[in-house]
Order: structure tokens, then C-alpha cells, then sequence
């Protein structure tokens, strides 16, 4: 049992010098707290994606916006969308085109003018991601990227990047929620203080 002590003390330990070093992403956090409370103000929509445990991210931070994101604070929804937006879509984009299309393909289908498109990704060389990324420059979408490993591909396909930096998956996850939260609730109180 001292054994697990130790190994849980460590990965703690861990945990938190990773953390603190997102204080180096202060400006790009402002940036990212800025636009999106100035889309979610203009009526449009935050469109969030990633793979794995980054999808389950997207589709948390979404429901955090749509339905609450504190206890003591009600507000009206604030409409987001997880791009992987089910399994019947995820399997059929798939089996008739390809994996690497299935951001791209929902993205092209419910984008509007003014929308934040918000990509999860601990290696930032996922495919979908950076396709989908490709498309949102295309169409004049703003685009914001968690990432991590040094931001990958995705790096410069972003106009506003916070990258995590560690190579360790679970330590990058880790601080991308906390930036959800972080930043959400930035947001969420630009948002309340604009209609007192």
C-alpha cells in the first residue's frame, strides 16, 4: 500500500507542475474567452470535436453550455454541438466514406456564419481534426485549439492554440477539461454581466 502512496503522490505531484505551466497560455486563453463570448452574444453556436477521451471532452464541454455549468448559476442554454454527433452517424459516415470525413461531413452540415469551431486533441495530428480545421479556414471560421505534444499539424491550422505542454496523454486530457472549465465560465460571466 506505501507503493500506491508513493505512485499516486508522484503522479499528483505530476499533475500539477503541468498545470501550472498553462499559466504561459494566459494571452492565448484571454483570446479564446473573448471569442467566444463575442459568437455566443451574436446568436451563433460553438461547435466542439475531438477523438477518444477527447470526444468525450467535446461532448461534456457542450453540455456544460447547453445545460449548466455551475450549480448556483442559471442561465439560458448556450448552444453548442459535439461534432461526433452520434453513433448512427459516426458509423455510417464510416462505412460509406471514411473516418477521416466524419467532423468534416457534420461541420459542413450545421456551421453558420459567426460559429467557433473547437477542436480536442492530445497530438494535434489527427486527420478529421485537421481536415475539418482545413475546411473551417475555407469558410471564414474561427477556430480554437486544446492540444498538446508541441500542437502537431493542428498547430498552424488554428487561429487561437493553447497547447498543454507534456507528451503524456492522460496529463494533456487532464488540463484540457480544466481549460473547458476555465474558459466556460469566463465566458459564462462576460455573458450575465452584458445583461445586468
Amino acid at each position: 500500500m506505501d507503493q500506491i502512496k508513493t505512485q499516486l503522490k508522484k503522479k499528483l505531484e505530476e499533475n500539477i507542475s503541468v498545470h501550472k505551466l498553462l499559466i504561459k497560455e494566459t494571452d492565448q486563453i484571454k483570446k479564446a474567452i473573448r471569442l467566444i463570448s463575442n459568437s455566443l452574444k451574436k446568436k451563433s453556436k460553438i461547435l466542439i470535436c475531438g477523438n477518444g477521451g477527447s470526444a468525450a471532452d467535446a461532448q461534456h464541454l457542450a453540455a456544460e453550455l447547453l445545460i449548466r455549468l455551475r450549480p448556483k448559476v442559471n442561465r439560458n442554454p448556450l448552444p453548442a454541438i459535439s461534432l461526433a454527433q452520434d453513433t448512427s452517424t459516426i458509423t455510417a459516415c464510416g462505412n460509406d466514406y471514411d473516418f477521416t470525413e466524419i467532423f468534416l461531413r457534420t461541420f459542413r452540415a450545421l456551421h453558420k456564419k459567426n460559429d467557433i469551431l473547437l477542436v480536442i486533441s492530445t497530438s494535434g495530428n489527427s486527420k478529421n481534426i485537421i481536415k475539418v480545421l482545413r475546411e473551417a479556414k475555407k469558410r471564414g471560421v474561427k477556430t480554437i485549439g486544446f492540444l498538446g505534444s508541441g500542437g502537431g499539424n493542428c498547430k498552424k491550422l488554428c487561429d487561437i492554440k493553447i497547447i498543454v505542454p507534456s507528451s503524456i496523454t492522460a496529463r494533456i486530457q487532464e488540463c484540457h477539461i480544466f481549460l473547458g472549465h476555465f474558459i466556460l465560465e469566463k465566458v459564462e460571466d462576460l455573458i450575465l454581466q452584458k445583461k445586468n
